[in-house]
């Protein structure tokens, strides 16, 4: 289904029963990355899927992204399809940005966090001139676009990211799925404009955590992948620490543990109930 906010077509994706969990994936991926993950979810949970502007389905992006904007635009899709209650918010990758930033400006909504892998800033600073960075991303994905490398090189691109992100196996999405999506300029541009503006929205999680503290009542979880290395996985252990959050490093798994280690992911978000 399609809801619209902001102005902008969202591909959204819910299917199972019971609370809400909503999954949300890093940058440049698609709601198929959760594939693995949904069937041991569905009979516990309503297992919610969407994708951001200029990714999957989702029509292009409006605007640069903000790890406010982000928060709203989950609490948005969560009223799009009349869910009210607490959820639990699952972000991986830069999408940890957006979960925390939901869970510290929507508490009452947070039921808990889990972070997959997610990225991390210790001391992000907003870069100068955003409007500027803006129109040049704006301009490159355009130009790339039109040179035809999405749809020359897209699908192919992905498959060879996913296979190097994994500790192992290749891209399970289906082919038609990748073309559909990963030859189109709109996710590349979508991916370049998230990435343009990361720096700005860890600065402005971090700002957040500052003064709008994560909900006491609701749990955290962070998750970490081996195959990072050892100092990515203290920097995992050090964001733990940080939120006051359960530490969990998954081994064997690489950055994609929604695809090497769905069921570490799904204990994770069922809280080891299910």
């Amino acid at each position: 289904m399609f809801v619209r906010i902001g102005g902008v077509p969202h591909h959204v994706v819910a299917e199972g029963s019971g609370p809400v969990c909503v999954l949300s994936a890093g940058l440049a991926l698609s709601w198929f990355d959760w594939d693995p993950v949904v069937p041991l979810l569905a009979p516990h949970r309503t297992v919610v899927r969407f994708d951001r502007p200029g990714h999957g389905l989702s029509g292009p992006a409006r605007v640069p992204p903000s790890a406010a904007g982000e928060a709203h635009r989950v609490a948005a899709v969560l009223d799009a399809l009349g869910a009210d209650g607490p959820a639990t918010v699952v972000g991986h990758s830069i999408a940890g940005f957006h979960a925390e930033a939901f869970a510290r400006l929507h508490p009452a909504r947070t039921a808990a966090v889990v972070l997959v892998d997610s990225s991390v800033e210790e001391h992000a600073t907003t870069p100068a001139a955003p409007a500027l960075r803006t129109a040049l991303t704006r301009a490159a994905g355009g130009a790339l676009g039109a040179l035809g490398l999405p749809a020359a090189l897209g699908p192919s691109a992905r498959r060879a990211v996913v296979r190097l992100s994994r500790t192992g196996g290749g891209d399970p999405a289906p082919a038609g799925l990748v073309r559909r999506c990963y030859s189109t300029s709109r996710v590349l541009r979508g991916a370049l404009l998230e990435n343009t503006h990361y720096r700005a929205v860890a600065a402005e999680l971090l700002a957040l955590r500052a003064h709008r503290p994560l909900p006491p009542a609701a749990p955290v979880t962070v998750l970490a992948g081996t195959d990072g290395g050892r100092r990515w996985t203290a920097r995992q252990r050090g964001l733990a620490l940080e939120l006051g959050a359960r530490f969990r490093e998954i081994t064997p798994a690489g950055h994609l543990l929604m695809l090497d280690r769905p069921d570490a992911v799904a204990r994770a978000i069922l809280g080891d109930r299910g």
